[in-house]
């Protein structure tokens, strides 16, 4: 493939990136795949960022009336010429995608539902003309290119049939992130009442429809059926634990060694894989396309550049946040040994309402495999899920939210705080280091497998630094290039002009007077005092600080 094809970063038209020279990884098998194992209604069941509605798009490209052959010549579906021929540009399309229903009021939410039926509606802007429409019908397709139905949960069944009078076909319907607006009604208050409204948008379009040849939905949560989908008996639902099109959604190892190949990036295979692989959808193993896509791009332009949290940095990351807020001591140290690498054993359900979330513990582990931040390596004998974190980008992530975590938690205590910030000017290690301790005691730490030894210290100097930004008077710098090399923590004190100088070491062999003693001689060797004197500051304090697990050491020099 020719390298100097765009890369469609946050393209999700498939006409679009095919028309416009932009690189595809061909996921055309989804449609042999969907129509030799059919069912009336499908749900596919994935995370954010891994093609959904890409492929939803190419679905629609494919079936819709008018399709555009060339589209997908090259593409393996135009070797199965049967099946083009029965099947490509043979139906009318309803193709609507819930991913923007959002609003702080149910009202405002409804609203946007209705604009997005509208503009599908303007999309078959044809059948204001239809002669095969009688008057009444055309007045009813008057009413939904106006925003206005008589009954908004009959509009998506109402255009299928009029689509069907029209067409004389049955209709398709494609609904991608059909439940971002229970999402965001859980979130905002108004859960009960969107729950209806999306019940029956979906009984009145995918129940009882007599226009309907299938459904295709997609989301990230496998909604309870008696909530959503009650009474349809033909609903096939297609999540990550599924073999059938398990390599549809995300990148293979070897589509991923292709794009690189393609772009002239193969030597950065290895990196590729560390951060964005891991994933398990039924027995395939994938990538997080998402995050593939923006690496390489950022490559092309700086082949020093490093890898990025790009998925977790597209959206918000609340479900995280809520989990370690619940964590009780187990759940902690289970975070713990994730964190370090291992497998945590659990019981999954698929099947979760979003008022449910917070009833247990239990339910949010469920949502955090289901939504990609965590994945599956396979059952024990009793059925328990074995949970891992899938790649470095989402392992930093939890990081990153234990520091949040952490440090809004800790600075609840500023009584506390203010007494273990002062022990450091008033050269008072056994306070620092008991403090200190009770506080690592107390958070979420990094354990010893699978974590580089300076990973390690850098959670630990990011716990520290945290405590110490309490005091808003005092000037702490982090990293901070200082004599003959780059300081830990330098802070500087207005009381009696005081510099600090911190260097935090973690202990490796559990020996942490060894550990002391070498980042003292570490500040003496690099002379880290040198900004603080240059700063101004006439008084200096030096510590060596070690970790290990969840203690630590103080030593004053």
């Amino acid at each position: 493939m020719n390298s100097t094809l765009k890369l469609p970063v946050g393209i999700e038209n498939f006409e679009e990136i095919r028309k416009s020279g932009f690189y595809y990884v061909d996921k055309t098998k989804l449609i042999e795949q969907l129509l030799q194992n059919w069912g009336k209604v499908n749900l596919f069941t994935r995370p954010r960022r891994f093609g959904k509605t890409l492929n939803m798009s190419m679905l629609r490209a494919f079936f819709e009336t008018g399709a555009d052959p060339s589209l997908f010549e090259g593409l393996y579906i135009s070797k199965n010429k049967e099946m083009c021929a029965e099947y490509m540009g043979k139906y009318p399309v309803i193709f609507l995608s819930f991913k923007g229903v959002d609003g702080l009021t149910f009202e405002e939410a409804q609203t946007r539902v209705t604009t997005i039926i509208r503009t599908e509606a303007r999309r078959h802007y044809e059948l204001k003309n239809s002669d095969r429409l009688v008057d009444e019908e055309i007045a009813q397709f008057a009413q939904l290119l106006a925003g206005k139905p008589d009954d908004l949960t009959d509009s998506i069944r109402l255009l299928s049939e009029l689509l069907y009078r029209h067409f004389d076909q049955k209709v398709i319907i494609i609904i991608d992130e059909y439940d971002v607006p229970l999402d965001k009604a859980f979130q905002n208050g108004y859960y009960r009442e969107m729950v209806a409204l999306i019940r029956g948008l979906f009984g009145q379009a995918l129940k009882t429809n007599d226009f309907l040849r299938f459904a295709v939905l997609t989301g990230c949560l496998r909604i309870s059926k008696e909530s959503i989908f009650t009474g349809l008996n033909n609903f096939k639902v297609l999540s990550l634990l599924d073999a059938r099109f398990d390599e549809q959604f995300g990148f293979t190892d070897d589509e991923v060694k292709m794009l690189l190949e393609d772009y002239g990036l193969s030597s950065h295979f290895m990196e590729t894989k560390e951060w964005y692989d891991g994933y398990h959808f039924g027995k395939a193993d994938v990538y997080c396309p998402w995050d593939v896509i923006n690496y390489v791009e950022q490559l092309k332009y700086d082949l020093t550049a490093e890898p990025e949290d790009f998925w977790s940095n597209s959206s918000g990351n609340a479900i995280v946040r809520r989990f370690i807020d619940k964590a009780d001591t187990r759940t902690k140290n289970e975070i713990e040994r994730l964190i370090a690498g291992e497998c945590i054993e659990k019981e999954v359900s698929q099947e979760l309402t979003y008022d449910e979330l917070d009833n247990k513990i239990e339910n949010l582990w469920s949502v955090l495999f289901t939504t990609g931040y965590l994945t599956q390596q396979g059952r024990t004998e009793s059925g328990r899920y074995r949970l891992s974190i899938p790649n470095k980008e989402i392992r930093n992530l939890f990081i990153k939210k234990i520091r949040e975590w952490f440090r809004d938690v800790s600075r609840k205590d500023g009584k506390t705080l203010e007494e273990f910030c002062n022990a450091f000017l008033e050269k008072n290690p056994e306070k620092i280091e008991q403090l200190f301790g009770d506080y690592l005691w107390n958070t979420i730490s990094i354990r010893d497998t699978a974590v580089a030894k300076e990973k390690k210290e850098n959670f630990y100097h990011g716990i520290l630094l945290g405590l110490l930004g309490y005091k808003a008077s005092w000037l702490t710098k982090s990293n901070a290039e200082s004599g003959i090399g780059y300081s830990d923590i330098l802070v500087e004190a207005p009381e009696n002009r005081t510099g600090i100088v911190i260097e935090l070491k973690y202990a490796e062999d559990g020996d942490m007077d060894a550990a002391c003693t070498e980042a003292l001689k570490q500040i003496e060797a690099k002379d880290y005092v040198a900004k603080l004197k240059q700063d101004g500051m006439r008084n200096f304090i030096k510590y060596g600080i070690a970790c290990y697990k969840k203690d630590c050491k103080v030593v004053i020099g």
